[in-house]
């Protein structure tokens, strides 16, 4: 064998060797390295959507508490069943330091709801109509919740300036089976 023959055979061998190695090491492993990039991938944006429902439930918690806050605001406002007759002095009250005269209070039948019980009283005041406004707005600062409805007012025959008002106004306290 020739020299130049014996550097051809050494070379194809040389090449055979290395297109065997690429073919039985590097190819896997770039399929393997591959196939992991692709897992690693499909992790992080597993991960990026976690992190996204995380951050929604941050909110929700939030927005829960607020809810919670609002319910607690309004609870205060509400008081027992026990304190109807403090509120209907309360409201008396107002009317005579207005200058109003009660002709009557009747309560009505109590209607209970899911969390409140609104007990409504048909009451008829007489008075001149600045008081009967004055009421009102004595009224509306009271710290409970209330609701004027069904409101008539009338000018008085025998007084001048004198106005007769009816009205139903219903006062709303916690309902202790909620």
């Amino acid at each position: 064998m020739t020299s130049g023959l014996r550097q051809a055979v050494f070379f194809l061998l040389l090449i055979g060797v290395a297109a065997l190695g690429y073919q039985g090491m590097i190819k896997p492993a770039n399929r393997k390295l591959a196939e992991a990039k692709q897992k690693l991938e499909g992790k992080r944006a597993k991960l990026m959507e976690f992190e996204q429902a995380t951050a929604k439930a941050d909110d929700l918690n939030k927005q829960l508490e607020q809810l919670q806050e609002a319910v607690r605001f309004f609870e205060s406002k509400l008081p027992p069943t026990s304190e109807v007759h403090k509120v209907l002095e309360q409201v008396t009250v107002i009317a005579q330091k207005q200058g109003l005269k009660p002709k009557t209070i009747r309560t009505l039948q109590q209607k209970n709801n899911s969390g409140y019980v609104e007990q409504p009283m048909n009451m008829k005041l007489v008075g001149n109509f600045t008081s009967f406004y004055s009421f009102l707005l004595e009224l509306e600062k009271l710290p409970r919740i209330m609701k004027l409805r069904e409101l008539k007012l009338d000018k008085e025959k025998d007084g001048a300036g004198q106005v007769g008002a009816e009205f139903i106004v219903s006062i709303f306290f916690q309902n202790k089976a909620a």
